[in-house]
């Protein structure tokens, strides 16, 4: 039984592919370190920073959900927002 010649071209056509995929993630991963500690190095990363986004975004998710429970329009209400 012979080998068919198309095979070992069929073959390299689908490991190029996926031998560049896998050398642009290594690439990519190698750098994961770096892009950690530059990340920590940002200036709102200290934790008063952080404890005050996340009281924003509980006031937001509040609004949100106060939204989605009324029939109102809260889009229209004055500034000072009371129940």
């Amino acid at each position: 039984m012979a080998v068919d010649p198309r095979w070992p071209v069929a073959l390299v056509r689908g490991a190029v592919p996926v031998a560049l995929g896998l050398l642009l993630w290594v690439a990519m991963a190698g750098g994961e370190q770096e892009r950690q500690q530059t990340l920590k190095a940002q200036p709102g990363a200290d934790a008063a920073s952080l404890s005050q986004r996340r009281r924003h975004n509980e006031l937001i998710m509040a609004a949100l959900r106060e939204a989605a429970e009324t029939d109102d329009n809260v889009a229209q209400r004055r500034v000072p927002w009371r129940k």
